[in-house]
């Protein structure tokens, strides 16, 4: 299971806690819709932080990955070019 599927069950979870909660809470229907109001925005900005984190996390990876790529090809082409080099020698 990946990382962003745990986390986005771990917050949905949560998040339903937090609601039953407040709605079983014996307060007045006004300080519970601020209540729910404020719980919501608690967790959707915990839920933007942890996206962009995921996002710079990926972007990150996808860097590296691209350096580890473009060193493999550089070094598969100077392979070829040795072997064109030796092949040319051996032939003539």
């Amino acid at each position: 299971m990946s990382t962003g599927k745990v986390l986005l069950g771990v917050l949905a979870g949560a998040a339903a806690g937090a609601l039953l909660g407040v709605l079983l809470a014996p307060d007045k229907g006004s300080v519970t819709r601020k209540k729910i109001s404020k719980t919501s925005e608690d967790y959707t900005d915990a839920l933007k932080e942890k996206f962009d984190e995921l996002m710079n996390d990926m972007t990150n990876k996808f860097g590296e990955v691209k350096e580890e790529a473009k060193i493999i090809a550089q070094n598969g082409k100077a392979k070829i070019d040795e072997f064109k080099k030796d092949a040319k020698n051996a032939i003539g």
